[in-house]
């Protein structure tokens, strides 16, 4: 379970790092510069919390299934933000003031990227199975 949350964690915060840096070409800055936080890789770690649920939805539509990652993502990083604001008082992603924010913890237009990264976690979570580090359901 360790390895797992570890490899989450690692792909979370690689693939925060290409997002962010990906946003700051399109705002005309050629450096490429793209970042994270301390904070996300246990964030990112919570995936391992997806895996039983891709067990169970394995054979939905992937519309389906996508639709569901989304609403569990929105829900983990809503919860996660909301905790960190409580008890450090501030949320380092702070969407407040963004179109389409609720409450500066979530971005709504954010739903497709998300439904594509709960896509993607399906491939490596079958990839860890097929390598031997998680065992099939």
């Amino acid at each position: 379970m360790g390895l797992r949350f570890l490899i989450y964690g690692l792909v979370g915060w690689c693939t925060e790092i290409f997002w962010t840096g990906l946003g700051s070409l399109f705002k005309g800055d050629v450096k490429l510069m793209g970042w994270t936080y301390i904070w996300m890789f246990p964030i990112y770690g919570l995936a391992i919390l997806l895996e039983p649920v891709h067990n169970r939805i394995r054979r939905w539509p992937a519309v389906l299934r996508g639709g569901v990652y989304v609403l569990l993502i929105f829900t983990i990083e809503f919860t996660t933000g909301y905790l960190l604001k409580t008890f450090t008082r501030t949320c380092p992603w702070d969407y407040s003031g963004t179109p389409y924010s609720v409450l500066g913890f979530i971005r709504l237009d954010y739903a497709f990227p998300w439904f594509i990264a709960g896509l993607l976690f399906e491939r490596l979570h079958d990839a860890l199975i097929s390598l031997g580090i998680l065992r099939k359901a």
